[in-house]
């Protein structure tokens, strides 16, 4: 069935973030440009500001004919303990 993998890695993403516990993804970068986008992940990476992947959230927004597609890089952030 067309899309079936599409959706079972979605799912699967899903149950990931979950287990991250209370928290919610902070918007770090925000682009129309892909290789801007790209490019700021790896340095995320490469620097080590986001040490575990399952934190790290990469967002393709598709764009119609009115806006543009957005590129978008998120960070979890969990709940400050006590709250």
């Amino acid at each position: 069935m067309p899309g079936q993998r599409k959706r079972k890695r979605g799912a699967e993403r899903g149950a990931s973030a979950a287990e991250l516990g209370p928290g919610r993804w902070t918007v770090v970068y925000e682009t129309t440009d892909e290789t801007q986008w790209r490019t700021q992940a790896r340095r995320l990476i490469a620097e080590h500001e986001v040490r575990d992947p399952s934190m790290f959230r990469l967002d393709h927004l598709c764009g119609r004919t009115v806006l543009p597609t957005t590129y978008r890089l998120s960070v979890f952030v969990p709940d400050a303990p006590g709250r």
